[in-house]
Parts: C-alpha cells; structure tokens; sequence
C-alpha cells in the first residue's frame, strides 16, 4: 500500500496535489488516451520515487509524491515526442533518476521549484536527442482535434489535459475531476483561468487551433492551483499571476527561442508564478 500511495500522490504532484484519487484518475486518464502514456508515466514515478528511496530522502517527503511528477512528466514527453523503443526507455529512467536528484536539490534549499526539474532535464535530452541521438519521432499522439462548435466548451478540460501532454477529451475531463475532488476551489480557478487566458490568448492574435486544444491555457492552470484560496485577495493573486503566465507564454511562443528545447512545455508556469511571489514578498515586505 505505501509504494501504491507513493506513486499515485506522486502523479497527483502534477498539479500540486497530494491525493490517491486525484492520482489515480490522472493514471486513469493517460491509459484511457494511450497505454503507452499511462505506462511511461507509470515507470518515470516509479524511478524517481525509487531513486528517493534509495538515496533516503525524507521519507515524508517521498510519500508525498514530491519525488514522482517531475521524473512522470519527463517519461509523458519523451514517449509523446520520441517512438517508445528501447532507447526511449532507457533515456525515460535516466531522465527520471535526474528529475528526483534535481528536485531533491531545489529541496534542501527551500527554493519552490514546482516543475522545474522536469523542464531541465526534458530541455537537456530532447536538445540531446535531436541533435545527436538518431531517435524516430513519436507515432502515437492522443490528439482528437476539436470539430463541434459546442466543442470550444470543453477548451477549459483541454487545458487541463495539455498539462500532462494529452488533448483527448476523456483525458482532459478525467484530470479536472481529479483537481476538482482534491481541492474543489483550485480546480474551479484553474478552470476559468484556462477560459480566461485561452481567449485572451485569440484576442492576441495567437493561433486558433492552438488556443481550441488548451496550449494556452494549460500553463494557466497550473498557475491558478498554486494561488488558489478562500480570500478576495487570493483572487487577484490568481488573476496577476495567470495573466503573466500567459504573456511569458506567448513571448516565448513567438520568439521561438526554446523550440530547438521541445518547446516552453511548463516553463511559462514556473516563471509566471516565481514573479508573482517576488511581488508578493515586496508588497508584504513594503506594507511591514
């Protein structure tokens, strides 16, 4: 039961969320859209709790999941971008040993970190492996492309499944859920900020297609869950910070500066909500 617990907090992780059930329907979710998903996640958490364990890193911590979704999400990118050979799976568990030593890093040094090790290791293999590794591209992807106007209602869930790189509807519907059950008001947040900054991100003359199937919004998502709270402030805390989620996002988007990296995947998240914290402890340090 404890490895059991381990792994499925670890994939609740993903969105800050430390919750079998979340976990599960997040595990649920993957599989429904590929097998192939649901397993990499599967094995990255696997290896990176593993790697916790025997490196004895707190033993709360690594319950918690804390050293299972950065190595998760490294193991869904590299099977969405790369076809699952042999190889693809051995850069998985590496990738993953390195995301949970990294996280690990970031700590011990009280530095939230959210998913930043996920995004230094997947920067550094898919850099790797485009240049110099002869690896095929993926020939599996969880994409049903939206073809109903009543469709765009569902751009919200969508977002949610672009967090874990999944633009099925099931998948999107099945991780909201998650979110929802754990923490009812940050997965309503996360819900209207991806409605939000989706179409803020058309009136900004982004791509359609992009904004329909949630690559604007998941990144916001993931933002609202962090400053989601009880109070009017926390409001516009959630409301600061997804819109510099957005406006990061759509810089790096444009200027395609981390496109030779795989893309900005979580990094606009991470960066967007790093700077609201700044703010906040100036404002909190100015008012004291």
């Amino acid at each position: 039961m404890l490895w059991t617990q381990r792994v499925l907090n670890g994939l609740g992780q993903i969105m800050l969320q430390e919750n079998i059930l979340c976990g599960f329907l997040f595990l649920s979710g993957l599989f429904a859209a590929h097998y192939i998903y649901g397993l990499a996640a599967l094995t990255a958490v696997l290896c990176g709790t593993l790697t916790a364990h025997l490196l004895k890193y707190d033993k709360k911590e690594t319950d918690s999941g804390l050293y299972g979704f950065s190595p998760a999400l490294v193991g869904v990118v590299l099977v969405f971008l790369f076809k699952p050979v042999l190889l693809t799976w051995i850069l998985l568990l590496v990738g993953s040993s390195a995301a949970a030593v990294l996280q690990h890093y970031f700590i011990k040094r009280n530095i939230p970190a959210y998913t930043f090790p996920f995004i230094l290791v997947s920067w550094i293999l898919i850099f790797l492996i485009r240049n110099f590794i002869d690896l095929p591209a993926a020939e599996i992807q969880s994409n049903d492309f939206l073809k109903w106007p009543a469709d765009y209602l569902l751009i919200g869930t969508k977002s949610y499944g672009q967090v874990i790189f999944q633009s099925s509807t099931l998948s999107g519907i099945l991780f909201f859920l998650g979110v929802l059950i754990s923490a009812p008001l940050a997965g309503i947040y996360a819900l209207l900020a991806a409605f939000l900054c989706s179409f803020l991100a058309l009136i900004f003359g982004q791509a359609a297609d992009s904004v329909w199937m949630g690559i604007y919004g998941f990144n916001p998502v993931l933002t609202a869950i962090v400053f989601a709270g009880p109070k009017i402030k926390d409001a516009f805390w959630v409301l600061l910070a997804v819109i510099l989620t957005l406006f990061i996002q759509i810089i790096l988007i444009e200027t395609a500066v981390l496109n030779s990296f795989g893309g900005v995947l979580t990094f606009p998240f991470v960066a967007g909500t790093w700077l609201t914290l700044i703010i906040k402890s100036r404002l909190k340090t100015a008012e004291d």
